[in-house]
């Protein structure tokens, strides 16, 4: 009885190192032969490095699965080890789709390069690439997660209680998971409406910068200051922001400024189309120099020039903007903006009769067409009336007042 379950395990040991020799070997002659082929196709190489430890790992299992079920011993340990053979081997199954995944995606991401000037369809295709990703990997881990839970009779006689209920349980899995959910489609959504990619250029929350990453529920934004905001995805489609790399790259942009009323915009136009020459960061599409108001005592002068991306547009306009500056400086001072201020001189009031305020100091006399003789006599000219004359000597004398009062006095 005892040689015979010694023979048992011999012959067990034997049967798994034929088997676990047999797969290493054929995976050894795959990988010679994909070896062979890296030597002249980048993907090959690339196949190799994403794919071998998962590879290597799936034929080890696989020997030592075939060596256990075909001679190990009758055992009650028998039904639990094929079940680990079975879990193990779906998690390395899984570990290679991912690899393969990985594999596939990176390979389309080397021929969809953002580092040129116009990439706008690369920069849709990289976004659009990386999502897939994202989602064929978690779609694998869920599937697996639930493959392997199913080689446990409990959990299989819970799954199908679930898929019996399978309506309320979705129903309450919504309303608990609603925000999330919502910013998974808003994701989605965002990603195969080419509404946002990957390097956009976009002013989100009143800040600029590039979108560094797009997620299944989140976007991160790279601030200009080397800041990062992060945004859910649900505030992209329910929210109004700018994006400047919509449809292309290249921009507009302005340099206003605020001169005095001696300057010249023809002579400024002249050195404008000079420094543009001589700036390598000009597209050369448009320059254009307005003067857009006049009021308020300035004269507002604004210029537009373009370049090909947001910041090459921004260094342009500064340097624009110090250029015309040190010219205005050193060649027409007088255009730089003053303020005047207008100074009058004291004069002395002008005598009045029987103690009136000064002609001056009465506001809107010399509009008014009464009151004194000189409005009468701008009357007369629209009446067409004689104009009574007043005099300083046609003021009562005091004979006149006092008879003229006696003759009132009761």
């Amino acid at each position: 009885m005892g040689r015979t379950m010694l023979e048992d395990w011999i012959t067990f040991g034997v049967a798994v190192a034929i088997s676990v020799g047999a797969a290493l070997l054929a995976a050894l002659v795959v990988e010679l032969a994909m070896r062979v082929v890296a030597r002249r196709n980048d993907w090959a190489r690339s196949l190799i490095n994403h794919t071998r430890k998962p590879f290597w790992s799936l034929a080890l299992l696989g020997g030592l699965w075939a060596g256990v079920g075909a001679a190990f011993p009758a055992s009650s340990w028998r039904p639990m080890l094929l079940q680990l053979f079975t879990i193990l081997a779906v998690g390395v199954i899984a570990w290679l789709l991912i690899a393969f995944v990985q594999f596939v995606t990176d390979l389309t991401l080397v021929h969809t390069r953002i580092d040129i000037p116009d990439n706008r369809v690369a920069r849709k295709l990289r976004t659009q690439t990386l999502i897939m990703r994202r989602l064929a990997i978690a779609l694998i881990v869920i599937i697996a997660v639930g493959a392997a839970l199913f080689t446990f009779d409990e959990v299989r006689a819970l799954g199908a209680s679930i898929l019996a209920s399978a309506g309320i349980a979705s129903i309450v899995a919504g309303l608990a998971a609603q925000s999330v959910l919502g910013n998974i489609f808003a994701g989605i959504q965002l990603v195969f409406s080419d509404a946002l990619r990957v390097d956009d250029v976009i002013v989100a929350e009143g800040e600029w910068g590039r979108v560094g990453e797009i997620t299944l529920t989140y976007v991160v934004l790279d601030l200009w200051d080397d800041r990062r905001l992060v945004l859910p995805c649900t505030y992209f489609t329910t929210t109004p922001y700018q994006n400047w790399t919509r449809q292309g790259s290249e921009l507009l942009g302005s340099v206003e400024f605020d001169l005095d009323w001696r300057v010249s915009p023809q002579k400024m136009r002249e050195h404008l189309e000079q420094v543009l020459a001589d700036a390598p960061l000009y597209d050369g599409r448009a320059n254009v120099l307005q003067v857009t108001e006049a009021t308020s005592g300035y004269v507002r002068v604004r210029i537009l020039v373009t370049a090909k991306d947001a910041p090459t547009l921004y260094d342009l306009r500064c340097f624009v903007r110090e250029a015309m500056v040190l010219w205005i400086q050193s060649v027409m001072p007088d255009a730089a903006p003053a303020q005047r201020v207008l100074v009058a001189e004291n004069t002395p009031a002008k005598p009045t009769r029987r103690g009136k305020a000064p002609q001056s100091e009465q506001a809107g006399e010399s509009g008014l067409f009464t009151g004194s003789a000189e409005a009468e006599e701008r009357a007369s000219h629209f009446t067409h009336g004689e104009a009574r004359e007043r005099r300083d000597d046609d003021v009562p004398t005091p004979i006149e007042e006092k008879v003229t009062g006696e003759a009132t006095r009761p």
